[in-house]
């Protein structure tokens, strides 16, 4: 048996003394872990939830101890013993990072759990989203760019072109600034956006000609949800640099309006009255606004605007339905009073001669 273990080369009899306890180590804790979470899920569905999500990062950490611990025991040569190790100090220093952008994640959930956006004055709660989660991805961003830099610096060469770096600092320093130009605007532009909040998140706004709501907000770019469920796709410092129009930037009401274009023997009063007819029996008016005026005259039609509110996000959809119903109404109440064109025939007894010619109402501005 003695001779049989003395075959196994050394190098063998290491791997089994770092994996095994590690392996040990890790069952348990993981064991540990389950219970725990069963436990929390009885107390807190979000406290389960948080720890699920902070599981697979310390399950990292545990293997990365438990190997380290284990190490010395290994007896392996040196440079393979410094191989691991440097590795080992890598892998701690990007699981760190990991489960520090894991943290920064939890607390922000945590801290926007009181804000509630399925409500009509969600203005308040938009604003707070806006911003934590915008700087939280600028913090993600900046954490991830100090990880790699810490795990590189784990390498003496990396370490001897930063030095070197750092002396000619001239040329150099120039090509990287022009290279991380559009990185750094972009996290600028993020972090200005989170402080002065030109948009948030279910904003609606007017780009580039299309209507639609803010959806989401990333460190580069932003997602427009347009009305017929297309994206676009607009880059962060288009909100900084070029105009745009926010329709609740500082509330949710928007006023909608409706025009039709009638005869002149229209019942203004009449159709006044079943315009707040109708707005009192839609579930998408928000009872505040609701008017009818006279806003043009031509030579053969009256222009009338239907002015309303509309409950948020509504807008649109009550726009129709009053344009629909005022139409049917005419329709049926008032067929002469729908646009029309006249001719007037004008009999001349001297000559015998008929003349013809269109009727032009008088028009008052």
């Amino acid at each position: 048996m003695t001779a049989f273990f003395a075959m196994i080369p050394s190098w063998v009899v290491g791997a089994v003394i770092m994996i095994v306890p590690t392996l040990i180590v890790l069952a348990i804790y993981r064991w540990l872990t389950r219970w725990l979470i069963g436990l929390a899920g009885r107390a807190s569905a979000l406290l389960q939830q948080l720890l699920q999500r902070g599981h697979a990062a310390a399950s990292s950490l545990v293997v990365i101890f438990a190997l380290g611990a284990a190490l010395p025991a290994a007896r392996l040569s040196p440079p393979v013993t410094l191989a691991i190790g440097h590795a080992l100090l890598v892998a701690f220093i990007l699981t760190i990072g990991w489960a520090a952008a894991i943290a920064i994640d939890i607390s922000v959930t945590i801290y926007l759990r009181q804000f509630r956006t399925d409500v009509e004055d969600n203005l308040w709660a938009r604003k707070h989203i806006t911003q934590m989660r915008i700087l939280q991805r600028v913090a993600t961003f900046v954490l991830t760019i100090i990880t790699i830099a810490a795990a590189l610096m784990t390498f003496a060469a990396v370490r001897e072109f930063g030095v070197s770096l750092l002396a000619s600092a001239g040329a150099a320093g120039i090509i990287l600034g022009l290279a991380a130009r559009p990185v750094l605007t972009n996290l600028l532009a993020g972090i200005q956006i989170a402080m002065t909040q030109p948009i948030r998140v279910e904003d609606r706004v007017t780009v580039e000609g299309e209507f639609g709501w803010i959806e989401k907000i990333t460190s580069t770019y932003v997602v427009v949800r347009i009305w017929d469920l297309r994206r676009m796709i607009v880059p962060l410092t288009y909100f900084i640099e070029q105009p745009f129009q926010n329709w609740t930037y500082e509330n949710t009401a928007l006023l909608g309006t409706a025009f039709f274009h009638v005869d002149y023997t229209v019942p203004v009063e009449r159709l006044r009255q079943k315009l707040d007819e109708i707005l009192r029996e839609s579930p998408l008016w928000d009872g505040e606004v609701g008017r009818l005026h006279v806003t043009n005259t031509t030579q053969e039609t009256v222009e009338l605007r239907a002015l309303m509110s509309a409950r948020p996000g509504q807008a649109f959809d009550l726009r129709c339905e009053v344009r629909e119903k005022l139409i049917a109404f005419l329709q049926a109440e008032y067929p002469h009073a729908l646009p029309r064109q006249r001719l007037e025939i004008a009999c001349n007894h001297i000559s015998d001669t008929t003349t013809v010619r269109p009727f032009v109402p008088s028009t008052a501005h």
